[in-house]
């Protein structure tokens, strides 16, 4: 099973990305999807998640950043508006292959699978 994350890039301040993360291999349908990013120095951090009961998003990115997936639930996607520098991390996608209660979804270590992380900076 390999997830590979794409889509990161240096950006201004105010600007938009989206992020990809395609799987592949193995049983590509996953009962949750999620996007964690890690700061320099920093440890890795929730950032969204999409499961069958809905959408999760930690509270620095509510309303800026918006969670999906493709029809065939095999492509995860995060759109990122009005990023500032603060966003600035290496941004890593993560799949369960069984459901995941809320409390659970922030703890990297309830996630089963990890792609290898996209690089976003955002500065002027």
């Amino acid at each position: 099973v390999q997830l590979q994350a794409s889509g990161g890039g240096l950006v201004q301040p105010g600007a938009s990305l989206r992020l990809s993360c395609a799987s592949s291999g193995g049983s590509a349908t996953y009962y949750v999807m999620g996007w964690f990013r890690q700061a320099p120095g920093k440890e890795r951090e929730f950032v969204a998640a999409s499961r069958r009961g809905g959408t999760h998003y930690s509270a620095s990115v509510k309303a800026r950043f918006t969670i999906s997936r493709d029809s065939a639930k095999t492509t995860l996607y995060l759109q990122m508006n009005s990023l500032k520098p603060e966003d600035t991390a290496v941004y890593y996608c993560a799949a369960s292959a069984s459901s995941l209660i809320v409390s659970s979804l922030a703890t990297p270590e309830s996630w089963h699978y990890w792609g290898q992380g996209t690089l976003v900076t955002v500065s002027s």
